[in-house]
């Protein structure tokens, strides 16, 4: 066979992601694909600031000299040296711009830092649930992913990691507000998690680094305070894009910031920027990057996804579907009526309602919803919740 063997066994662990795509398909050619109602994806649809287009246009329309052509891997240094002020700003710490390299999205953010700082054998230590593609992520470069588990409202077990973590864990890979449950990290959380990755780095002997996998960061609910990364721990980057904040999720760009204390910084500068060219990225969209020293402050409407979060939120708990709050982003994590997430999953498709398995998160015995849609889809299907909720007799 062809295909290299890790794609194949990559291949048969996403068979149920394909298999619920296609079947996803299937119904909304039978019943017309607003007769289906598929909250299985997380494609922002609110349309990006009005600032986006009026920059791009004002780009389009008076070019500087040369913006579209290479430039240093890291990126553009004006807009690194803008994004390393700006969280001078937010933290108090150096931030240069050498400490940033801008990327292709959050994911392409990940693989670059995977690729810069593991060896073979080393681990990755995330909580779950977790984004599906970690693991794809860590297999990359020779990781092998690890998982401790959370509370029962999905918040950080200190217990739970200190058990998990091994003189192999090279990173610590956490996500907040939360890809699939919604949960936000206290900086409390965070920074208690930061105390007992410095005691282990004591105590094996090396580094330990704490990744925040940040494309949320914006989208915070009930005015929460934005925890910080960087506050809890010297050996720490912070990977995000504005494939969310912004709308702008088919533009793939993002950035890549490192603690200005991080130990070996200048050789992690120099590895990031070599692993964004030999990964094959190269450089971020360089159009892109120049649009966000011109879009300081600005976002979607946070406001339209917690009026959403409220009115899904509401309508499922009142059915009798059992979920923890969500605080950010914009999905929500409800336990399975059934032991089989999977099995509820396909019941829900017979009832035309397209959702996700906990088990691709790594956490089953739950179900996936995103609300990044219209309040009037979301209200349309209500009917076809109450059907799965009379079911299983909620």
């Amino acid at each position: 066979m062809s295909i290299a063997k890790s794609i194949r066994s990559s291949l048969a662990k996403a068979s149920w992601i394909r298999e619920m795509f296609e079947q996803g398909q299937r119904l909304k050619a039978q019943y017309g694909a607003d007769q289906v109602f598929d909250f299985s994806l997380g494609n922002p649809t609110l349309e990006p600031p009005l600032q986006v287009h009026e920059t791009l246009l004002r780009l389009i329309q008076e070019p500087e000299l040369g913006m579209h052509r290479y430039m240093p891997n890291p990126g553009v240094p004006s807009v690194r040296s803008f994004i390393a002020k700006s969280l001078r700003a937010e933290t108090t710490y150096a931030f240069q711009t050498e400490d940033i390299v801008m990327c292709v999205g959050a994911g392409g953010g990940l693989n670059v830092a995977f690729k810069a700082l593991l060896d073979p054998g080393d681990e990755v230590l995330t909580l779950a649930p977790y984004f599906v593609e970690y693991g794809f992520y860590a297999q990359n470069h020779g990781g092998v992913l690890k998982v401790a588990s959370t509370t029962s409202d999905f918040q950080i077990d200190l217990d739970a990691v200190s058990e998990a973590l091994s003189p192999q864990t090279k990173i610590v890979l956490i996500n907040t507000p939360n890809n699939p449950t919604g949960v936000v990290y206290s900086q409390d959380s965070i920074n208690a998690l930061g105390k007992l990755l410095t005691e282990k780095e004591q105590e094996y002997g090396h580094p330990i680094f704490l990744i925040s996998d940040d494309p949320y960061r914006h989208i915070l609910f009930d005015n929460l305070p934005k925890s910080n990364v960087f506050l809890a721990h010297a050996n720490t980057m912070l990977i995000t894009s504005h494939s969310k904040d912004l709308g702008l999720a088919g533009e793939r760009i993002g950035f890549i910031a490192l603690h200005p204390e991080a130990e070996d910084r200048q050789a992690i500068q120099d590895g990031l920027a070599l692993t964004t060219r030999i990964l094959g990225f190269v450089n971020a969209p360089a159009l892109m990057q120049r649009i966000l020293p011109h879009l300081e402050g600005a976002t979607v409407s946070v406001e339209t996804y917690q009026n959403l979060r409220d009115l899904f939120y509401e309508a499922l708990t009142g059915m009798g579907f059992e979920i923890v709050r969500p605080q950010g982003a914009f999905y929500m994590f409800p336990q399975s009526p059934l032991p089989d997430d999977v099995e509820f999953v396909k019941c829900a498709q017979e009832e035309r309602v397209l959702l996700v398995p906990g088990s691709g998160f790594g956490c089953p015995g739950y179900f996936r919803v995103s609300y990044c849609f219209s309040e009037e889809m979301i209200r349309r299907s209500f009917p076809y919740f109450e059907k799965l909720a009379r079911r299983f007799n909620l």
